[in-house]
């Protein structure tokens, strides 16, 4: 990838470069996210019945009384949102690539970004091809939360190097954080099966799980309960270690979305599943999994980056690093990055 480097002139991107694109990344997945919601509720999933095409024999919507104008341009909209997704993950890729010293892990977790979209454009194009059946739309959105998680971690990965990582928190609070992410992979699948059977299917003429919604729920809500109480046992032992402050600030963060969350899916069952609200809740999903990936993250710590590495030159001299009273590693006062 030398060529590369040749064509923008040797020209390393900086950390804060980095950590900017990779916090793009994370809106970007989130915001998509949202799209596929929005076009699930407002019955536009059929709105470009081929792919990739949006009609046979045109990639733009064109009128037609049986689809909808509407529901052919939400549809497409989502599309272009994929489109965009897309150049995001290769921006990531291209600093990755870019970036001296090259980092294994930054670059792994930058690959996942592109990769990510090309096989979220493949399941939806199988998806429209299959007429919305509701497993392949909760195929659709399981990749989802996992490349909003590797994003976070993207954005986390940034200004650190490749080195050995220190944990933060005792060995059993790190088996707990697998724990609740395991219980949190339970309530985002569970999730899929209430909307499978649910009233939002993407499509007025689409089969639904032939499952009692009710019942979905109470399991859904169950597993809920279980991650949220793994959340509150978590906040006791984090006391008792003495966790540093960037964990409780991730951990706040997490509990808000959690609250969040849990507040707008029982309003949106109590008030019969309201487009807003099911399209917010899929939105507090992906928050909740945005947070509960910086909790891991934050989990332990490696070196930052040294000034070589942090500005926008292949020719700047290392230094030296401090700590801060937090427990996080900083840069020497003069540097423009952030630990």
């Amino acid at each position: 990838m030398e060529w590369l480097s040749r064509i923008v002139g040797g020209w390393t991107p900086s950390a804060a470069t980095q950590r900017r694109v990779g916090v793009a990344a994370v809106v970007a997945q989130i915001g998509v996210a949202l799209g596929g919601a929005v076009v699930r509720v407002t019955g536009s999933g059929l709105g470009c019945p081929t792919w990739p095409e949006c009609a046979p024999g045109s990639l733009l919507p064109v009128s037609d009384p049986a689809l909808g104008q509407a529901h052919q341009w939400i549809e497409f909209g989502n599309r272009l949102l994929g489109v965009a997704v897309g150049l995001v993950g290769a921006l990531a890729l291209l600093v990755a690539l870019l970036t001296r010293p090259r980092r294994r892990r930054f670059l792994l977790l930058a690959m996942t970004m592109p990769l990510g979209v090309v096989a979220q454009a493949v399941i939806g194009g199988f998806t429209v091809l299959m007429e919305l059946e509701w497993w392949t739309v909760a195929l659709h959105f399981v990749p989802s939360p996992v490349l909003v998680w590797c994003a976070v971690l993207l954005a986390r990965a940034a200004g650190e190097q490749d080195g050995p990582a220190r944990p933060r928190i005792p060995r059993p609070l790190r088996a707990m954080l697998v724990v609740m992410t395991v219980a949190l992979a339970g309530t985002l699948v569970t999730g899929t099966l209430v909307t499978g059977a649910g009233p939002h299917a993407g499509d007025a003429d689409t089969p639904r799980l032939d499952l009692p919604v009710a019942a979905l729920t109470q399991l859904h809500s169950d597993v809920l309960f279980v991650f949220l109480g793994l959340v509150v046992a978590l906040g006791f032992a984090l006391r008792a270690a003495g966790a540093v402050r960037t964990l409780w600030r991730r951990y706040w963060l997490l509990v808000a979305a959690v609250l969040l969350q849990g507040a707008l899916g029982a309003v949106q069952y109590w008030l019969g599943v309201p487009v807003v609200l099911a399209a917010l809740h899929v939105l507090g999903a992906m928050l909740t999994v945005a947070a509960m990936a910086g909790l891991w993250a934050a989990r332990e710590e490696r070196d930052p980056l040294p000034v070589a590495a942090a500005s926008d030159t292949s020719t700047t001299s290392p230094s030296r690093t401090r700590r801060d009273e937090s427990g996080d590693h900083a840069p020497a006062p003069s540097l423009p990055l952030s630990g």
